[in-house]
């Protein structure tokens, strides 16, 4: 079931691998009716997390549902499950190829956590900022006034004419 109000969207469904492109796919296109679009990659990348978590860990089924909240200037993106047991961010070894997933949901949002809905659920929930910094007055960045000094040349150096400088030949960045 799908339902979008104005600034609302719930999306039902079991956290199966296809289901889960399908989501993602949702609530992109979702994101660019608000006129989001500066959103998608986060919360994609945010919503994969939190649903994969679900098809591993999620006990008794995979039944779930994702809601997306738009509030003023923040959107909130949530999951909720049928397993009372709240997530676990654990250090991953760097060798291991799982367990970063709330690491990720952690980096690049705003704010994130998890709750216990009812007696037999919980919420896994992230925020991100919807506000985009306002454009500055000018186009140029302001100008400061430069007050000429006189120039005080060091006492141990001689002064030698003033030529003009020569280019220095150019050299790779690039060790080797």
């Amino acid at each position: 079931m799908i339902s979008h109000p104005s600034r609302h969207c719930t999306v039902e469904l079991q956290a199966l691998p296809s289901r889960i492109g399908q989501v993602r796919r949702i609530v992109s296109a979702q994101l660019r009716y608000w006129h989001l679009d500066s959103l998608i990659d986060r919360a994609a990348l945010g919503v994969t997390e939190l649903l994969t978590n679900v098809h591993l860990h999620a006990r008794p089924d995979k039944t779930c549902t994702v809601e997306l909240e738009l509030l003023l200037d923040r959107l909130t993106v949530s999951v909720r499950d049928h397993d009372p047991r709240l997530p676990v961010v654990d250090d991953a070894d760097p060798l291991a190829t799982c367990g970063r997933g709330l690491a990720m949901v952690a980096a690049v949002s705003e704010s994130w956590g998890a709750r216990p809905d009812g007696e037999s659920g919980k919420v896994v929930w992230f925020t991100l900022p919807t506000a985009v910094s306002a454009p500055r007055a000018t186009a140029h960045p302001p100008r400061r006034a430069v007050a000429e000094a006189p120039v005080h040349p060091f006492p141990e150096v001689e002064q030698v004419g003033l030529a003009r400088p020569q280019p220095a030949p150019a050299r790779s960045a690039v060790a080797g």
